[in-house]
Order: C-alpha cells, then sequence, then structure tokens
C-alpha cells in the first residue's frame, strides 16, 4: 500500500525528539512555563453550523460553552478550500505561492523547501503530533511525517474514501498511515482522531507539545454514526444536511472529550487551545431550486465552501490559554487569518521564529491581548482550484469590514454582512487603495509560483505510487473511489516527477489500487449503503490491451494480462525533472490513465 505523485508533497510509542540544532530560547523562558499548543481544525463546517452563532437546528454545546470561555475572533478568516487552507496554516505564506491552490490535480502538494509550523515546533524542543487530515502531499517528502510531525496517524488524499486513500475505507473501521505505514483502527474516524489524540496525551513526557487535530469531517460523503443523524431527523433538513449536521455533533462530543481530559489531568490552564475550520460550510445551508427555499442556515452570509464572498472563508475561531496574558470570555473583531497562526503562536510560546520566507500573516499577540488595532491592515483571499494562479480570479482583498471582490465591488460587511450592497461607486478613494495593494501583493507571489517534483528513486522512498489524485489536467479526473469504480474518466495530463538518481526503473500500472487485489480486468464489487452510509458501486471493466509509460520524449509499452493486477514496464531513466505520463490503451486505441503507478529504482 503506497502513495502519490505530482509536479513544479502514529502513536506506536511516543517519543519526543529534540533536535540538535534547536533554536535558542528567548531569555526569561523555561521549558516548564513554555505552553502547549493544540491546534483544532474541522473540514467543511462553516461559520454558521453552532450553536452559539444563531444555528436554531445545530446541537454543539461543548463548543457553545468553550466559545462564552475563550476569546472569538468574529472576523476570522481562512482560504475557500481544503488545501489552500492547510498550507497557509502550515507556513504563514499564502497558498498561491507553495503549490496547493488547488485541492487535485498536482496542486495540493505543499513545496518541499517551505517551512512548517511542526518543524519550527519541533526544533525548538517541542513534541509534535498530528491527526486526521493532511492534504498537502502523499508521497515523500510531502507527507505530515516528512514535515516535522513525529508522530502522524491520518488518511489519504483530501478525504477517506478518496483516490490516495486506502481502498475501501468508508469512515468506519478504516486503514489509515501511522507514520506512512498503513493500520486497521476500531470506529468512527472522528473518534479515531480523538481517541489518538488522548493516547498521545497519556503518553507524553514533560516536554512541550505542539497538536494538530484536523478532523476529515464534516467533508462528504456524509458517512455519520446512525445515532448522530437522528438528532435530526425532526429538524427541517434534507436527509443529507442531517447527516451533516449530525457528523458536526460527534465532532463537539469529541471535543468535549478532549477539554474534559486536559482538565482532568491539570493541562487545561497551560494550553493554548485553538478551534477553527477550513472554509465555509458544505451542507449547513442548501437550495431547493424547486421550491425556490433554503434549508438550514449560515448566519446570514452570502456564499458557501469555494465563494470569496464571506460565506466561503469566514469561520469560526475560539482561542483559549487561561494561563496566559490573551483575553477571555471576550470578542475581538479585529481582522485575522489563518496565515496569522505560525507567527502569532510561535510568539506566544516563546518561541524565537525567524521565517525564512516572506510571509503574508503576521504576529498578533497584541490582538490577542487587547492591546493593540489592526484597522488599516489588508490581506488577500480568492479562489483559484486551476492548472495556474490567475491574476484577479475570485479575488477578496479584505480590511477590517471592508471587502473588494473580483476588483470591483465593495462591501462593508459590519453594516451588510451579507454583501447585498456594492459600496464602490461611494468609494472609490477606498477601491483604488485596495487595488494598488492586490497588484502589490500579486507581483510578489509571482516569482514564487512553480509545481511541486515528486521524487523516484530516492532512498527515502522506493518504491513509490502516485494516483491520478495528483496528475496535472484541467479536465475531470478521478479524485475519490466511486470515480475510479466507475472509470468514466480519461483525463490527459501529465505527472511531475524528479528522477533522483540515473538507473534502471520498474513500472507497475494498476487499474485498481494495488492493495485491492482486483486483476486488470476485474470489477470491483459493490458496497451495500444504509440510511446514514453511502454505499459503494459496482466496479467497471475499461478492458485496456496495453500499457504505455512517457518519459522525456521516449516510450515503453507493454501487453495487459487480465489476471494480472498490473501490467510491468521497465526502463532506463536518466537523472532530472519530467513530465510523467501513464496510460493504458484499449483495442480501439483510445488512452485510459493507469489511476495508481507503482515505479521502483532497480
Amino acid at each position: 500500500m503506497k502513495q502519490i505523485f505530482k509536479k513544479a508533497l502514529l502513536c506506536a510509542s511516543v517519543v519526543f525528539i529534540t533536535m540538535a540544532c534547536k533554536e535558542e530560547k528567548p531569555k526569561g523562558t523555561t521549558e516548564v512555563s513554555r505552553p502547549n499548543v493544540i491546534v483544532i481544525m474541522t473540514d467543511d463546517q462553516g461559520y454558521g453550523d453552532l450553536g452559539c452563532h444563531g444555528n436554531p437546528y445545530m446541537k454543539t454545546p461543548n463548543l457553545d460553552q468553550f466559545a462564552a470561555e475563550a476569546l472569538e475572533l468574529t472576523n476570522f478568516h481562512v482560504g475557500t478550500t481544503c488545501s489552500p487552507t492547510r498550507a497557509g496554516l502550515m507556513t504563514g505564506r499564502n497558498a498561491n505561492r507553495n503549490n496547493a491552490w488547488h485541492t487535485i490535480a498536482g496542486c495540493s502538494i505543499l513545496l518541499g523547501d517551505e517551512e512548517t509550523m511542526a518543524e519550527v515546533f519541533a526544533r525548538n524542543g517541542y513534541g509534535t503530533a498530528m491527526f486526521g487530515k493532511w492534504h498537502l502531499g502523499d508521497n515523500y517528502p510531502y507527507r505530515p511525517q516528512d514535515r516535522g510531525f513525529q508522530q502522524t496517524v491520518y488518511h489519504g488524499g483530501g478525504g477517506v474514501g478518496q483516490t490516495p486513500d486506502l481502498w475501501n475505507n468508508n469512515y468506519f473501521d478504516d486503514f489509515y498511515f501511522r507514520n506512512g505505514k498503513p493500520e486497521k483502527f476500531s470506529g468512527y474516524c472522528t473518534d479515531v482522531w480523538f481517541d489518538e489524540a488522548l493516547d498521545f496525551l497519556r503518553k507524553k513526557d514533560d516536554s512541550p507539545f505542539f497538536m494538530y487535530l484536523a478532523t476529515n469531517a464534516a467533508h462528504g460523503p456524509f458517512n455519520v454514526p446512525e445515532e448522530y443523524a437522528k438528532m435530526y431527523e425532526s429538524a427541517p433538513l434534507t436527509d443529507i444536511q442531517k447527516r451533516f449536521y449530525g457528523m458536526v455533533t460527534n465532532i463537539d462530543d469529541n471535543f468535549g472529550r478532549l477539554v474534559g481530559y486536559l482538565k482532568k489531568e491539570g493541562l487545561f490552564d497551560n494550553t493554548i487551545l485553538i478551534f477553527t475550520t477550513d472554509n465555509g460550510t458544505a451542507r449547513g445551508i442548501t437550495y431547493l431550486k424547486e421550491e425556490d427555499k433554503h434549508l438550514g442556515y449560515n448566519s446570514g452570509l452570502r456564499g458557501i465552501k469555494g465563494s470569496h464572498y464571506d460565506g466561503g472563508h469566514k469561520v469560526p475561531f475560539f482561542i483559549s490559554w487561561p494561563k496566559g496574558e490573551i483575553l477571555q470570555k471576550a470578542k475581538s473583531n479585529e481582522l485575522v487569518a489563518h496565515v496569522d497562526l505560525l507567527p502569532t503562536l510561535a510568539a506566544l510560546s516563546g518561541i524565537s521564529h525567524q521565517p525564512k520566507k516572506l510571509l503574508d500573516g503576521t504576529d498578533m499577540t497584541d490582538v490577542l491581548k487587547g492591546e493593540g488595532e489592526r484597522s488599516e491592515r489588508m490581506l488577500v483571499v480568492d479562489t483559484q482550484r486551476n492548472q495556474w494562479p490567475e491574476k484577479g480570479r475570485n479575488s477578496c482583498v479584505m480590511s477590517g469590514a471592508w471587502r473588494l471582490v473580483n476588483g470591483s465591488e465593495l462591501y462593508n460587511t459590519e453594516q451588510d454582512p451579507g454583501q447585498e450592497s456594492d459600496l464602490a461607486t461611494e468609494h472609490p478613494d477606498r477601491v483604488e487603495k485596495m487595488r494598488v495593494f492586490y497588484d502589490q501583493w500579486w507581483t510578489s507571489l509571482e516569482p514564487d509560483i512553480r509545481y511541486a517534483e515528486i521524487p523516484v528513486g530516492d532512498p527515502g522512498a522506493n518504491p513509490v505510487t502516485i494516483t491520478i489524485h495528483d496528475m496535472h489536467t484541467t479536465e475531470s479526473l478521478p479524485w475519490n473511489q466511486v470515480q475510479v469504480r466507475k472509470g468514466e474518466f480519461a483525463p490527459d495530463g501529465f505527472y511531475s516527477v524528479k528522477i533522483v538518481e540515473e538507473g534502471t526503473y520498474r513500472f507497475k500500472l494498476y487499474r485498481y489500487p494495488p492493495e485491492s487485489g482486483i486483476p486488470m480486468n476485474g470489477t470491483a464489487g459493490e458496497v451495500q449503503g444504509t440510511s446514514f452510509v453511502d454505499g459503494l458501486p459496482q466496479g467497471r471493466s475499461l478492458n485496456p490491451k496495453k500499457a504505455e509509460i512517457e518519459f522525456g520524449g521516449r516510450a515503453f509499452q507493454a501487453i495487459v494480462d487480465d489476471d494480472q493486477t498490473f501490467v510491468v514496464l521497465e526502463g532506463t531513466l536518466e537523472q532530472g525533472s519530467y513530465q510523467l505520463k501513464s496510460n493504458f490503451v484499449t483495442a480501439d486505441g483510445k488512452r485510459i490513465p493507469s489511476y495508481y503507478t507503482q515505479i521502483e529504482k532497480l
């Protein structure tokens, strides 16, 4: 069972690794006084998907209580989709700078020369752990354990059941990766992530720790334990929404479990505990076109996940540190974003952090302490989701309550949270000022834009498995296992790879993932679903006759044996960067990409 490819990136025994080249601690800090840090980020849960934000149906008592006791940032923003947010969180840099501006198609791999939050904390004597969703690269050296996390348990790709994930995972009793090795787990996915987090806490030593707990819930498929969906059976919601709401309530229960443990063990007061989410809601609100009405709740915001209006990127943010100097039982409407977390948490933790690259974020400790205002500050969020970032595409410049959308629409979200009244003609000077900022910002990031390359033949990962999830293409590709089973997409594209050493390489081309054991022209069996768990369709035979590798202007071919699970090709490759194509060819000459390609240096 392996991982993936792209172009231009657990707790068996808890041992904290202190790096030999640890940065010098600032004067006045001690190991025992330095706070622990836990960042919890849920998936596709929007600003309105909490009871404390006025949702009349959502049951989130633990998060509501935490929000009341913590500091809430009511003007906090992230990316509009998964990978862009996670890249910004980890690096303090906008995703357009680091090849994570998309969620698939080779553009969700965090470039290898980016420094992550985990690396910063580990270098400063912190134990580091990551549980749940990574979505910044499935191949060496882009995996979480390659990026500063010493203990990891995670699924593949951007969600359980996606193409790079282990075969037939469906949120229950799945196989996940522990430090890169597949392992069987019992229980519901969100319960597993929190179980692992609690186990990490039980086994930790006296060193401070940084934990990143990123759930795949409430991302689709909306599979949920039956009792949680039934909590909403009488609510005026669609069946899918009831499952979505149930997933959020399950998160809430697990959050309550974690907080309870921290308090019981005396860890809560000196732990910086953050709860936030990665983008706007996926199913908190739904529009029924035939009835011309909305079901659910979105706190009056315009847009949902993927939108560059506030509903796509304004998200909940609560932070607690009773022993620290930040505000508690308070709210701040200062503009803060995911890119601020690295410099801010480093400062709060007493870490001497010298960024290696230009940051989009900044240290916001003065705001957290109630000692400063940043009313004229500007930030940019956009939605690219394409093969190369385009200037002006789905852009939003933010300054306090102001939003310049698409370079021409101006809104004051304090007076108009639904962004209905365009004020651009009334404030031309403000529009121009925000346009100038955007132009300067874009100019600053253009030199950074490039694709990540997946190394081939590296001793750290030989063999390596690439999946079609990471193919560079403008066409539709099968990014989840339902689509893999159906075999309906045959995009033309390439993988961005780097041959580390010259030599002879063996290619194995698979129709289904290696761990499935399904023959080339076999069909994956149907998996029945329930009212609360989606089923999986029967696979379709693609009936390829040949396999073909195109590499650096050369091509290798082999005949398909229907009874085998893969086709083998071999060739001599020279060191360097390449665009790799891996295809099957049908009897009528049609090319179908190999959904899984394994490459080994012999």
